[in-house]
């Protein structure tokens, strides 16, 4: 069964941010937590399937990449597509902003999408314990997301003019806040973006960070951003999207109410905060469902995600060709 409140946004992401275990200690400073490790080599590019191929994408200069985490595999529809015919998807994984999830979690969900005709831009970044943390994870984010119009120069069947960002569960976070970049100061991390999204759609997001921190998700979010919302309040402020709402911006939230990692309520908060704004947000909220069924084949409510993201994208598509 599934309840629905309506308003509007679209990200995906992957594998869950992790719950707090008991841990009550603050960190010590808050200072950058980027961490540094030994660079080796990117995973091997998937093979593709039937009607699907697969491209692997380089979105930073090497002098300012590590190669095994700032790429991302970009999924086409096989053969031959006019100029701006196939509309284009990203996805941010998730995995609580930590390097124990990556790209490879979305590889069904990009190869289903594909074969419905959609291309996916599935990108990878640094993360706590590959060189990320802050601010290098959002710098990533944020210049593979402007790398978007470079993609569709070299690949010229694709079309961005209504181009869809998914994430989930931190990769939602990160991908809300890609759709808003273009309203931050000019000092702040990820601004004056050379790409915008029009639409978001957030699985299983924290979307309303200061909320997650005493519901949760503590530990992930204190460490990524490098300290609570006391000691931090500038980076708070800066990346959580229910702080940075853009009322032009719409977003499709999906959330199981059998969520024990990102609660429930982040999604209805944010779309409550959206509507008080002025803008539209559409929550579907999944009886049963947990934080990573949703983006499993598994899940009866997985497809009916997939069914309506492609329904999304086909039809603005086709609306801009009637414009």
């Amino acid at each position: 069964m599934i309840a629905t409140a309506t308003a509007a946004l679209f990200v995906i992401g992957a594998a869950g941010c992790s719950t707090d275990s008991g841990e009550t200690r603050q960190p010590s400073s808050t200072v950058a937590t980027a961490t540094t490790h030994a660079p080796t080599a990117a995973p091997p590019v998937p093979q593709g399937s039937d009607g699907v191929d697969i491209e692997r994408i380089e979105y930073l200069d090497p002098a300012d990449a590590d190669p095994a985490e700032n790429w991302a595999n970009l999924y086409l529809p096989a053969g031959d597509h006019e100029d701006g015919s196939v509309p284009l998807v990203t996805i941010v994984h998730g995995g609580g902003w930590e390097s124990r999830a990556g790209a490879e979690q979305f590889d069904e969900m990009a190869r289903d999408l594909a074969s419905r005709g959609l291309a996916v831009y599935n990108i990878e970044y640094r993360r706590v314990g590959t060189g990320g943390g802050w601010p290098t994870t959002f710098h990533d984010v944020a210049r593979a997301l402007d790398y978007v119009p470079t993609v569709a120069e070299s690949h010229p069947q694709l079309s961005i003019d209504d181009e869809l960002v998914i994430g989930h569960s931190a990769g939602a976070q990160l991908a809300v806040w890609g759709g808003t970049r273009h309203r931050l100061e000019d000092d702040e991390v990820g601004s004056r973006p050379a790409f915008v999204p029009s639409r978001v759609v957030s699985i299983s997001g924290p979307l309303d960070m200061r909320y997650a921190v005493n519901h949760g998700n503590g530990r992930v979010i204190k460490q990524i951003l490098g300290g609570t919302p006391e000691q931090v309040p500038d980076r708070y402020e800066s990346v959580d999207p229910i702080q940075n709402l853009d009322p032009q911006l719409p977003v499709i939230l999906f959330h199981g109410l059998a969520d024990d990692d990102v609660n429930p309520d982040n999604s209805r908060r944010y779309t409550a905060a959206v509507h008080a704004s002025g803008g539209t947000a559409d929550l579907h909220l999944f009886d049963g469902e947990t934080h990573t069924s949703l983006v499993h084949r598994q899940s009866p409510a997985y497809q009916q995600i997939i069914d309506r993201l492609t329904d999304v994208a086909t039809k603005e598509l086709d609306k801009l060709r009637n414009e």
